[in-house]
């Protein structure tokens, strides 16, 4: 409770008709101090106008002044300007002076000698001198400056008169000058209508206090200005620059000047406005004086006037005061008891009324309010319901954006085990729910279709590794064959040399024994068609081994171009791989958008499951974004592993080449031997079909066994250089397969990790094959192959010693 309304007494606070009464009758008592103080603020205003108008006119009245001044200085200077005057004639000066009109206002016009103070010239008056009529600054004459000088008195024995005088020196003469002399009382005449008003004096005062100019013409100047207000000197004492004038309102009467009969102004309440000018070297004041009577008159009758209006007012408002609170009272004190009644629930009431006014307008809102809370009751019920339905729809919403959010999860992580065919349903009320599951799709089948081109290329990677390491096993194993086939060559090359040293041995004492010879005979020709026949088998063997060796550069080079395929394709998984870390990035950004969304959600109490989802989508974004990292560690990696298997193909390759040209000259060595031996057994042939004459050729025949020696050990040599290039051969081939065998064995480390991923291809393709168990099924079979054709390689071996020693 307020303190009025603890101060107040009850039976005031009870009846609205007393308060009514008591606040119009404050209101009256108010209206009447606001009339009261209005009208003193009216009066003050109005003479505040008329004051700042009286100055006004003091200033404008010093404008004019000072125009007056400057169109003295212009005559002058225009005169002085003319031709006559600069021609320093002073005869033709005196006669231009005479002849031509003077302004109006001109009282004396002279051409004076600067230096003398002398008049050459004048009009009308002939003075001779300056110093003749109280010139007041003949000392600035010969500086020759333009200036004017103080008010001073013309004085001449017969005549005084108040003047002022302008300077104007003749060009380009330095001792020559014009002065224009003017009378005071000739500027009379230029005060405005405002400063010569009926009961207003307009003069100028002098900082000597001497009246200088007037706008009465008959008033006497250089009088001395009376100011007993000090208001001259209140002008006098603003500062230059400052605020030049004011206005003053004085109750004592003016000066006994300005009370003369040459003014006729009121001995009474004044009001003056003052202007200060500020001249070359001198100071002036224009004073404009107004009775009080005349410049307020018009202020008085409206503070009468105002008066009355305030009092006439007040009873007024009494009046109606009375009559309007009676009214108002009754109709407010049935309104109360209508509202009582609608207070108790009673929503029937009526609040009809013929009234128009503000009371009926009141009864109006009475009536608008009881059908507004018959509306609000029944929007109430209405927006209960509504609520109801809401929390219901949004509580299904949650429920369905927590069963995607549990169907989401599992998709990826699904997906982040491996297993790429799983997909979402985009099926879903909410449509970023939507956009998640479409993008996770559309995702998940380009690394899907990506997994299964890599898986493919490893495939046939793979199956070339194999294809390459079986033939460079069976290119090894014939190598061996060769090799073993020259080795046997050349040891039958030695113990041919053997022999044929034994039959040069023998021939010595061939004339005691010739069937020992014939034997011999007979078993060197066996021994050298058996040379012939291993030459032959040996140069076939050899040109086996080349065509072995041209098939490994072919399936090198493939292996190579399918190395460096797999070398593309690995980078270009390598790219996908960094399009998933982005597009995991991207689902990342669109979790977080997610959760903001979630968070303005939340303030509506329905974000809670959604901000869930958002969590959810973000750590599975994590998740794949992680495996995305470890998928390009392993592309890393198997490029460098490429990288280094296609630098050891390309060595093999350098070698295999290498190696075919040593079998090449290996080859066309067993041509020879093959020739040799052909030459060996047909000699052998011929001394046995001339053992009967070996008696009497006994020489010829130890001629022709020791060419045969000669070419046996050219035969052994050169077999020992076919072995040695076919032990390099088959080391080449050896480590040609170790490359094909690591190169195995990347692809299969590639389809092991590929394999972990499923996709659509592994399911309808590979229906379940383990191609590890494949390509390891593959080496076993190559490994059974290499042992059989080391084992036949064997046998053969042993079978051909066992013959040769039973020969």
């Amino acid at each position: 409770m307020g303190l009025l309304s603890r101060i107040t007494p009850d039976f005031i606070r009870k009846s609205y008709a007393i308060k009514f009464g008591i606040a119009f009758l404050i209101l009256g008592i108010s209206i009447g101090m606001i009339g009261m103080v209005g009208t003193g603020q009216v009066t003050n205003e109005v003479e505040g106008i008329v004051n700042g108008e009286i100055q006004s006119t003091a200033e404008q009245e010093s404008n004019n002044l000072e125009n007056w001044q400057q169109e003295n200085r212009d005559t002058i200077q225009v005169l002085a300007e003319t031709p006559v005057m600069q021609s320093a004639d002073t005869e033709a000066i005196d006669d231009y002076l005479d002849v031509n009109q003077l302004p109006d206002q001109a009282f004396q016009i002279d051409y004076v000698d600067t230096q003398t103070g002398d008049v050459l010239a004048s009009s009308p008056r002939d003075t001779g001198s300056v110093s003749a009529y109280n010139f007041p600054a003949e000392d600035r004459l010969a500086a020759g400056e333009q200036f004017a000088t103080t008010e001073y008195l013309y004085e001449t024995d017969d005549l005084q008169q108040p003047v002022i005088s302008y300077v104007e020196p003749i060009a380009d003469a330095d001792d020559r000058a014009l002065i224009y002399t003017v009378r005071l009382n000739e500027y009379t005449q230029e005060f405005g209508s405002y400063a010569t008003a009926e009961n207003v004096v307009s003069l100028v005062v002098n900082e000597d206090g001497q009246v200088i100019f007037s706008d009465e013409s008959d008033a006497e100047l250089f009088a001395e200005y009376d100011d007993a207000n000090g208001v001259v000197a209140e002008a006098f004492d603003l500062a230059a620059g400052m605020e030049r004038s004011g206005s003053a309102t004085h109750s004592t009467p003016p000066s006994t000047l300005v009370d003369s009969e040459a003014y006729v102004f009121p001995n009474e309440e004044y009001v003056v406005g003052y202007n200060k000018m500020e001249l070359e070297d001198r100071e002036w004041v224009m004073l404009v004086h107004m009775p009080t009577d005349d410049a307020y008159g018009f202020v008085t009758t409206v503070n009468q006037f105002g008066t009355l209006a305030t009092l006439v007012g007040v009873l007024v408002i009494g009046v109606v005061g009375v009559v309007l609170g009676r009214n108002t009272a009754t109709a407010i004190d049935r309104l109360t008891t209508k509202a009582g009644r609608m207070e108790n629930r009673d929503l029937d009431v009526s609040f009809e009324t013929d009234r128009i006014d503000n009371i009926g307008r009141l009864y109006q809102a009475f009536d608008s309010m009881q059908t507004a809370l018959r509306e609000q009751i029944h929007e109430a019920e209405t927006a209960r319901e509504n609520a109801e339905q809401a929390r219901q729809r949004a509580e299904r919403l949650n429920q369905h954006l927590e069963r995607k959010a549990d169907e989401y999860r599992e998709v990826m992580q699904a997906a982040g085990d491996g297993d790429f065919t799983a997909r979402m349903d985009p099926e879903s009320e909410n449509e970023s729910m939507t956009e998640i599951a479409a993008e996770f799709n559309e995702m998940i089948a380009d690394i899907e279709r990506t997994t299964e081109e890599v898986k493919a290329f490893a495939q046939e990677v793979a199956t070339a590794s194999e294809q390459v390491t079986s033939s460079s096993e069976e290119v090894r194993a014939a190598s061996e064959q060769v090799s073993e086939s020259i080795q046997e060559i050349s040891d039958g090359s030695k113990r041919q040399n053997e022999s044929l040293q034994s039959a040069n041995q023998e021939m010595n004492s061939l004339s005691t024994t010739t069937e020992e010879i014939a034997a011999s005979s007979n078993e060197v020709a066996d021994l050298a068609e058996r040379t012939a026949e291993t030459g032959s088998e040996g140069r076939e063997a050899a040109q086996e081994a080349i065509d072995g060796m041209e098939m490994v550069l072919e399936e090198s080079d493939e292996a190579l171009d399918e190395i460096e395929t797999l070398h593309e394709e690995v980078q270009e998984i390598d790219q996908l791989t960094t399009s998933i870390s982005e597009i995991a990035e991207q689902t990342n950004m669109l979790a977080l958008n997610a959760n903001i969304e979630a968070s303005r959600s939340t303030e509506d109490g329905a974000g809670e499951g959604f901000g869930a989802v958002a969590r959810e989508v973000k750590e599975l974004s994590s998740e794949t974004k992680e495996a995305a990292d470890t998928i390009e560690s392993l592309v890393d990696e198997i490029q460098d592993q490429t990288q280094t298997a296609v630098t050891q193909v390309r060595g093999t390759t350098e070698q295999v080449e290498s190696q075919t040209e040593r079998v090449e000259q290996a080859v066309d060595a067993l041509t020879q031997i093959a020739d040799f031996a052909d030459e060996t057994n047909t000699g052998i042939q011929e001394i046995s079909a001339a053992t009967q004459q070996q008696a009497a050729t006994t020489q010829e025949v130890v001629s022709i066994v020791d060419e045969a020696a000669t070419i046996s050990e050219e035969t052994t040599t050169e077999a020992e250089n076919v072995a040695a290039a076919a032990e390099e051969q088959t080391s080449a081939l050896t480590e040609v397969s170790g490359s094909a065998q690591q190169l195995t064995d990347q692809s299969i480390r590639l389809l092991e990790v590929l394999d972990e991923f499923e996709t659509d291809a592994n399911a309808e393709t590979l229906a379940g094959t383990d191609v590890n168990a494949d390509l390891e099924g593959d080496d076993d079979t190559l490994e059974d192959d290499a042992t059989d054709r080391q084992d036949d390689g064997s046998d053969t071996r042993e079978d051909d010693a066992t013959t040769r020693s039973q020969d």
